[in-house]
């Protein structure tokens, strides 16, 4: 039995195996040869029966997996929006506020829920006790990436949690600052201007509208290469012009 066999169970919801493995004497935070954790890949996959199965075990929700699969549990399940795996690994004693060991984003699960607009997550952690003002590596807070991003229910919802609409980041920006960013602008015409910056000759760039969980409407681009496979994608919100009218009132 190895811990390669574990992580891989765990990464495709073998429940059964990882049971066997488990009640054959295996650690739950025995780590596959590259460090990566199972608590870590079954959080990644919202794969919440897996993450309390080996909570249960005694993995440990603050261990930070290694190698390709690098970053802790909770923040893996935040990034992706994976409520049901959030809230199992804060019941468990995850810490809302704890920071990824990687020097270049050093962000929280809060940081990852608001950086990809998951609204319901953000709520959960922010209800659960997260901390809205932990920086990120560039001293950046979750209402600095809401308010770049130009997510109006987070931005909201941060606010009323306490988030600190006058907080500076290392470069003197304020949230009003990333939100003006864009305000006003042709939010379409600036992510195809970015996407095609990085596009591969004979690539195809699409754009879609849609609504994010706090009702917002948000832009994606997405572009394809010539064999019609996705190759990049990202997104912006259309709420700048009013996250700045609520951050102005909040700091007049």
């Amino acid at each position: 039995m190895t811990g390669s066999e574990l992580v891989s169970a765990a990464a495709t919801g073998e429940t059964d195996e990882v049971r066997r493995l488990l009640d054959g004497g295996l650690p739950p935070d025995e780590p596959d040869e590259d460090g990566g954790t199972a608590l870590y890949r079954a959080a990644v996959r919202g794969d919440a029966g897996m993450v309390r199965l080996l909570l249960a075990a005694g993995a440990d929700p603050g261990r930070e997996s290694g190698g390709d699969s690098d970053g802790l549990p909770l923040c893996g399940a935040a990034c992706w929006g994976h409520l049901d795996a959030v809230t199992a690994l804060l019941d468990a004693g995850a810490d809302p506020d704890q920071r990824e060991d990687v020097p270049r984003s050093a962000m929280t699960a809060l940081h990852w829920a608001t950086a990809n607009e998951h609204l319901a997550t953000v709520r959960a952690l922010l209800d659960r006790g997260a901390d809205p003002g932990v920086r990120n590596a560039s001293g950046g807070t979750a209402l600095s990436q809401a308010a770049g991003f130009g997510a109006t229910a987070v931005v909201r919802t941060l606010l009323e949690h306490g988030a600190d609409p006058a907080a500076a980041d290392d470069e003197g920006r304020r949230p009003v600052d990333h939100a003006r960013r864009y305000a006003g602008a042709d939010i379409e015409a600036e992510l195809r201007a970015q996407a095609a910056e990085y596009a591969p000759q004979g690539s195809r760039i699409s754009l879609r509208r849609e609504e994010s969980q706090g009702g917002d409407v948000r832009v994606v681009a997405e572009v394809h290469d010539a064999d019609g496979d996705l190759r990049s994608g990202s997104m912006l919100g259309t709420g700048h012009a009013e996250i700045v009218r609520l951050l102005e009132a909040r700091t007049a």
